[in-house]
């Protein structure tokens, strides 16, 4: 079955504020595994030219992470089968860093959706804003519906 190109450009949004704090920041280094001080020690971040410490580069995802339940991918009327998705591409476009205290709202929307031979490639972008409504950073998403594309079985 095909995606159900009426969705590009329907837009969604987090609903609830995102607060970041030095906590979520270190526990999401830990688990990546990058050791950067300056995701740990304010000091350290100083340094840098930073306010407090600020997070690792792909810590944008959690940040966008929490528009994903209105997404309308998950409705059953977008058409996608989660049995035949995988993950195509992910890019985070900053205007700087996110940091400790930096309160976000997510706003995403389906910018595309497109063949790519048998496949259907379905592009979300979610723009990340802090507390005065600045951007911070455009998360862009790129998930592959396998076999789904017209013709595609």
């Amino acid at each position: 079955m095909a995606i159900n190109r009426e969705f590009v450009g329907h837009t969604f949004g987090s609903g609830e504020p995102y607060e970041v704090t030095r906590g979520k920041i270190r526990e999401f280094a830990d688990a990546i595994g990058d050791a950067n001080p300056a995701y740990r020690s304010p000091d350290a971040a100083r340094e840098l030219g930073h306010p407090d410490v600020i997070a690792p580069p792909t810590f944008g995802i959690v940040a966008a992470g929490a528009a994903s339940s209105n997404n309308p991918i998950r409705r059953p009327e977008f058409g996608l089968d989660y049995r035949m998705v995988v993950h195509g591409e992910q890019q985070f476009r900053y205007r700087r860093p996110i940091r400790a205290g930096d309160v976000l709202t997510a706003t995403g929307r389906i910018a595309e959706i497109r063949d790519a031979g048998r496949n259907e490639l379905v592009r979300i972008e979610t723009d990340i804003r802090d507390g005065a409504g600045e951007l911070v950073c455009t998360a862009v998403n790129v998930i592959v519906s396998r076999g789904t594309a017209a013709g595609g079985e």
